[in-house]
């Protein structure tokens, strides 16, 4: 038994090196694609973001309002944050995000946009209220921002710090608990280290006062104890610090070391009948599109890193390499479909999305776009034991791999249910063996989201935020320049240039009595106007702004279920139309049944004069 399951592990660790080793055609049954050594010059190059935040401690009234979307919904524990994002706290509510050796904590009243998240930069914009940011550690060359009215905080070394501005964007205060910062804009460059503390007034130019450090209050010994809890969990000894999450696996499961796949954490109190991705439901999130989001408390960590195993009567999950830049996934499953288990469906006009969790060794094939080397490290870095490969070459249908838990382990679920965003468990549709011996496996389902699967709770009305928030950077140089002198922790000569913060930003509201009545109709999302809000004041330049979520989802109508990429993206910004897909997706789309219509009677040919 034993050399079986070896044997299923080597094989699936091998399956995802298959497309960088093969140059075979490929065809409608899911035969693997070749590989170029030099991708086309005209196919999107960048990869997805490795690092992702994710909400981890929520108290009190919490909005969220997301990338592309007006409406602004509850937040939700355990949902994945990324660029453009925003975080409102109604009075004596906290929040807590956590992205890589960086957690984020709000106090009541505050109102956060996160700028830019990815591998190299966490920016992050500050229009109103109290937060704290926690550096475990600063990796060479990532770089930490916070964006204020009254200046550009840059995070130099690892350390605990605190901003706070008021309501009206009038100023700032700064302290530096540990570690030291850089202070730019409005014609100031100015080093902060521990222990000081200072108060920010104007934008061009910017006054610096030295104040007193005040003393820690109630949410500053919150803050500290959150960090002590991520300090002293036992899991770090085998999950990496910069996973999100981990320090929830100690109160919720217990470890033990199978020598087989080595350590695997087992959930404590879940339902006999558990099986991973089925107690929660999937959201729309972009760049990843379909994400799996779980129910349970601890439910972020084991779905987005590493793969789930089933021993005996249990489920456990093992963690990847003890990696110091683990890569995030939206969800590592495989899905199954194909028209043939489609149709079986479809008789009472409803279609059906099933997956099943990967176990360890099983490949993942990311259903949005990446580059092949994203492939292989996002592989690599979830799955422990990589070191003992066999050569096994032969298998080129990935129908064909013997995946652990497809008969065993597969959700199923209604279509409507699966594209807005339902709970999973309670709505599952019953598989029979045969058919699931029909199914094939497919990049992802053929559908859709609607607009309350791109929401992470129900929706809410408007928080009292600013309507407007517009930046001025401070910064000209170009991308190699601006890298190189954020290694160096150089200030750059400042020069202010408004644009967006966000993708939720407005127009910058007029001055004057008339102010009110000249602002564009956008209805109860854009919160209540402001006829002078103030700017937030930038170092690096704040990325485009993401597409409106139903701008993006009309462009899907052609590839349903597969979020667009880059080029399409910049095709719709520029006014064109978003164009073809260029990624070849694993294994390909199998062309859809039609069904043949009659043809039309063949015309009477007049007959000729003789």
């Amino acid at each position: 038994m034993k050399t079986a399951n070896t044997f299923k592990v080597h094989l699936g660790i091998l399956i995802f090196l298959i497309p960088l080793l093969s140059a075979k055609p490929t065809d409608a049954k899911g035969s693997l694609p070749p590989v170029p050594q030099n991708p086309p010059a005209q196919a999107p190059a960048d990869n997805p973001p490795a690092r992702v935040a994710r909400i981890s401690y929520l108290a009190g009234s919490v909005s969220f309002l997301r990338a592309g979307v007006d409406q602004w919904s509850q937040a939700a524990l355990n949902f994945p944050v990324t660029t453009g994002d925003r975080i409102y706290t109604a009075k004596g509510a906290r929040a807590e995000l956590e992205a890589g050796p960086y957690t984020v904590r709000l106090s009541d009243a505050t109102d956060l946009t996160i700028t830019n998240l990815n591998d190299q930069i966490m920016q992050l914009g500050l229009e109103q209220g109290t937060f704290r940011v926690s550096v475990n550690q600063l990796p060479a060359g990532d770089t930490i921002e916070v964006d204020t009215p009254n200046g550009a905080l840059t995070l130099l070394e690892q350390g605990t710090y605190r901003v706070d501005t008021d309501s009206n964007g009038g100023s700032t205060l700064v302290n530096v608990n540990s570690g030291s910062l850089e202070i730019t804009g409005g014609g100031v460059s100015q080093k902060l280290q521990a222990g000081q503390a200072v108060k920010l007034t104007g934008q061009d130019p910017i006054h610096v006062e030295s104040v007193r450090m005040p003393r820690l209050d109630s949410f500053d010994n919150w803050s500290e104890e959150r960090d002590q809890r991520l300090l002293s969990t036992a899991s770090a000894k085998y999950v990496s610090r910069n996973t999100p999450g981990y320090a929830d696996l100690d109160a919720y499961g217990r470890w033990q070391e199978i020598p087989e796949y080595g350590p695997i954490w087992y959930p404590a109190g879940v339902a006999v009948d558990w099986v991973p991705y089925r107690f929660g439901h999937w959201a729309w999130v972009f760049p990843w599109g379909w994400t799996w989001v779980e129910d349970e408390p601890w439910g972020f960590c084991p779905f987005h890193y590493g793969r789930w195993v089933h021993i005996g009567a249990a489920w456990g999950w093992v963690p990847g390499p003890y990696v110091v830049a683990p890569v995030y996934a939206p969800a590592f499953v495989a899905f199954v479909g194909g028209p043939s288990f489609s149709v079986s469906f479809r008789a009472g006009g409803v279609g059906i999305a099933a997956w099943f969790p990967l176990g360890p060794g099983e490949p993942y094939f990311p259903w949005y776009h990446c580059r092949d080397d994203y492939l292989r490290e996002v592989n690599f870095t979830n799955i422990r034991n990589v070191t003992n490969i066999t050569n096994i070459t032969n298998v080129t249908n990935i129908n064909n791999i013997r995946y652990a838990y497809r008969t065993v382990a597969t959700t199923a679920v209604r279509q409507d249910v699966f594209s807005s965003g339902q709970p999973v468990a309670h709505q599952m549709v019953r598989l029979a063996p045969q058919e699931l011996s029909r199914a094939q496996i497919i990049p992802h389902p053929a559908v859709n989201p609607t607009a309350s699967a791109a929401l992470p709770g129900n929706p809410v009305e408007t928080p009292p935020v600013r309507a407007a928030s517009l930046v001025a950077a401070n910064r000209t140089a170009s991308g190699s320049e601006r890298s190189a002198s954020v290694e160096k922790r150089q200030p750059s000569p400042p020069s202010v240039r408004d644009t967006p913060i966000a993708a939720n930003s407005r127009p910058t509201p007029p001055a004057g009595p008339n102010a009110r009545a000249q602002l564009p109709t956008r209805g109860a999302a854009d919160g209540p106007p402001s006829t002078s809000p103030p700017r937030l004041i930038t170092r690096a330049t704040p990325p485009p702004l993401g597409l409106p979520f139903t701008q993006s989802h009309r462009a899907m109508a052609d590839h349903p279920g597969r979020p667009l990429e880059p080029q399409q993206f910049e095709n719709l910004r520029a006014g064109r139309l978003a164009g073809p897909m260029l990624d070849r997706e694993f294994p390909p789309h199998a062309k859809p049944l039609q069904r043949v219509r009659a043809a039309p009677p063949a015309r009477r040919a007049r007959p000729t004069r003789p």
